[in-house]
Order: C-alpha cells, then structure tokens, then sequence
C-alpha cells in the first residue's frame, strides 16, 4: 500500500475524482446491484445493508491511497469538544517487566503519558473521573482500526460501541478509553510497533484501579477488532505476571468482552482453503490485501512477520503448530462474531481454545463455564459500530448486557 495521493494538491485532486465518481457512477451502479435479492452478497441482506457495505468498504480503499481524510485525534494531546471528557494517564514503566520489558527495548518504546477519555450514561450525575459508585461497574473500551487508524475519541466512528452498551447495560454508566499510540510503517515515518499500543492500554488500566480507585473485579475490559486483539494481551499481561516479584501488577478485570477480535497477525488463518478470509470478502469490509499488510507490517516494525506466528499475545489464534495458547486464569469472557465477516474463522478458532481452558457458559446464569460465544450469522465485522447494523446490533448488546447483569 503506498499511500501515493497523501500529498496535497494530489489529495485533494484524487478525493474530488473519487467523490464524483462515486456520486455519479458507484452509486447508481451499486443501488441497481442490490436490488435483486440473488445479486446481494447475501440473499437475507436488506438493499439497504447491501449498499451501505459498498460504501464503508469504498472508503476504506480510499484511505488506504489518501490517508485520513481529515486530521484524527491522536496520543499527544486531547482533542476538545462538545461534552468530551479527556483526561491525561500517566506512564508506568514500574509495571513493565519480563517479556513485556524485552520487546519493548527490542524497539526501543516505552511508557509514556496519553490522553484518555470517559463517555457517560446519558443523564448520569456522576462527574468527570470520580471514584466509582456503590456497585458500579466501569467498561474499559480498546478501539479497534488494525492498530493503524480510528480513536479513543468520542466523535470516532468505534465511538457507537461505547454508546450503545451504556444505553443497553444498566450497571455501567461510564465507558474509558485510552488513546493508545498508532503504528505506522513506510511512506511514513516507521513508530509505535508493538508493544507500544499495550504500554499504553497497561497505563490507562492502572489509571482506572489506582488513580480513580476501580477494583479490577469491577472492571470489564472491552475491545473491538485489533482493540479486541490488545485487550486479549493486556489480560494476558495481568494473569501471567499477577504473581511476579519484579513488578506489582493490579489484578486482571473480571470480565473481557471481545467484539470481532482479530486474533491471528500472520497468515496461518488466512491462507488456508476455503478460508473465511476468501469466503466471506463479498460479505465484508475488510479483507487481506495491501490494507492488512500494510497494518502487520506497521504494528510488528522490526520484530518482523515471523514474529506474529509465534507469539500469543500477538496472535492466540494462530494455527502454528510450534505455538502453544492456553486462557488458564483468564476471567469470564464474551466473545462476538460475525458470520459474515472474515475474520470468522479465527474467531471461531478464538473461542473454541477459550471454552477448551475455561469452559462454555449461557452468560445469563452462573455456571462452572465462563465463555460466551455469540455469533450473528449475517453480521459483518465489527458489526456493533454500525448502528444501520439492526437487528443484529440491539440483540447482540441485549445479550451482553444479560451477560454483564449475571457476574
């Protein structure tokens, strides 16, 4: 992916032809191809679903020539706004230790302060960063974006996920995000590889426990897409070095929700036949490509591709067989796919390594299982930062919030 109209003039030049194109070409074509149900990717789809996937995956491709099309909020200030909530989360490199400690100096990143921001119930009283209240329970939002795109910030489009669980779970009435750092890779100035993004989600999980006094069994840690991917390592940090004597960790949260996470940054999932990285491209938005090169190239820096292959905080999906994954002490967990997406298959593989360690549970009475494996067979990735995305969007958050009600 080479990024060749991210310059202005030729920016504004190629969005202006792109724009046009699209109103006067694209449109009409994509509307009349919709219109037969057996000329939709899938014949359940509605017209609407139908062309709106055409347009999200559009403008992705698009990016992927231009860059953003505005200037995004980013880890080196808050981003003000109307009723935005940021806060600063201070570095902790006291909480960096063994492998963590390794990679991070293997490319030479460290902890520093980045911005984080609350998003509250609608008509809550409770103010900015203020202690929890009796019997609150607190989400700990990881956004998505392949590690490369999107925000921790309100007016981002993952910013819906927040939205709708505070609507649809009553005993959470405010979300937290962190803004973690970005990878890039060339035409653009290579930063932030890995860990540097799990630096920072460490650092705004301290700031939720020991600045503003959250016990970790009120926390529910939630991550969609490659937040979903992180929020697995940060667990993973928590329950492997709870017992160290070289840092003194909080506890991990009592619950992970993991929304289309992607589970696998090689291509042990993706190369297979009949893989649903194949299968699933007319249903999606995504899809391998320069897109996720580009990505993998940009978070793994100079750790390199093999690296990925081996390494479970990276990819506990991966099929390598020299990899071994376990989820021993991981807490109760709620797992979302979408059959139509195209990470199905590593989601699938995902859950199944989950439920073999932890158990499989209903997620609405407490059982000795503490997986939950929710799969939305018509639902694209990432489904529940589409609010069109009915009804697989309101029933998948009724579920959770029946999920969350039961711990």
């Amino acid at each position: 992916m080479s990024y060749a109209f991210r310059h202005q003039p030729f920016k504004g030049l190629y969005l202006t032809y792109e724009l046009l194109a699209t109103l006067f070409i694209r449109f009409p074509l994509w509307a009349l191809l919709a219109i037969p149900r057996s000329w939709r990717p899938r014949n359940s789809w509605s017209f609407k679903r139908a062309f709106l996937i055409r347009v999200v995956r559009h403008v992705l491709q698009t990016t992927e020539h231009t860059g953003p099309f505005i200037k995004m909020p980013n880890h080196l200030a808050i981003t003000p706004g109307v009723d935005v909530n940021g806060v600063w989360v201070g570095a902790v490199p006291q909480l960096i230790g063994g492998e963590l400690k390794k990679w991070a100096e293997a490319v030479s990143v460290t902890s520093v302060r980045v911005p984080g921001y609350w998003t509250h119930k609608k008509g809550s009283s409770i103010k900015v960063a203020a202690p929890p209240q009796p019997g609150e329970k607190v989400v700990y939002a990881l956004h998505g974006g392949a590690y490369i795109r999107l925000s921790a910030h309100p007016t981002d489009p993952t910013a819906a996920i927040a939205r709708g669980l505070l609507k649809h779970v009553e005993p959470v009435h405010r979300v937290f995000s962190v803004e973690y750092r970005l990878s890039a890779d060339k035409p653009f100035k290579p930063a932030f590889p890995f860990p540097a993004a799990l630096l920072d989600a460490l650092a705004g999980y301290n700031y939720l426990v020991n600045v503003i006094g959250f016990s970790p069994s009120d926390i529910i840690i939630a991550g969609d897409s490659a937040g979903g991917n992180l929020a697995l390592a940060l667990t993973r940090y928590l329950v492997e070095y709870r017992e160290s004597s070289e840092v003194k960790l909080p506890g991990p949260p009592s619950g992970l929700l993991l929304l289309s996470p992607w589970g696998d940054l090689g291509k042990t999932q993706e190369s297979l036949p009949h893989s649903s990285a194949t299968t699933r491209r007319a249903s999606d938005y995504v899809g391998p490509g320069p897109g996720f090169n580009y990505a993998k190239r940009a978070f793994l820096g100079s750790h390199g591709p093999g690296f990925a292959e081996h390494n479970r905080y990276i990819s506990p999906a991966s099929l390598d067989p020299s990899l071994s994954i376990d989820f021993i002490g991981f807490p109760r967990t709620f797992i979302v796919a979408g059959g139509a997406e195209v990470l199905v298959d590593q989601i699938r593989t995902l859950g199944d390594r989950m439920i073999r360690d932890l158990g499989e549970g209903n997620g609405v009475q407490q059982d000795d299982g503490k997986v939950r494996y929710y799969e939305a067979p018509d639902g694209v990735h990432d489904y529940l930062a589409f609010t069109w995305h009915d009804p697989e969007r309101t029933d998948t958050l009724t579920e959770i919030s029946k999920w969350v009600c039961a711990s």
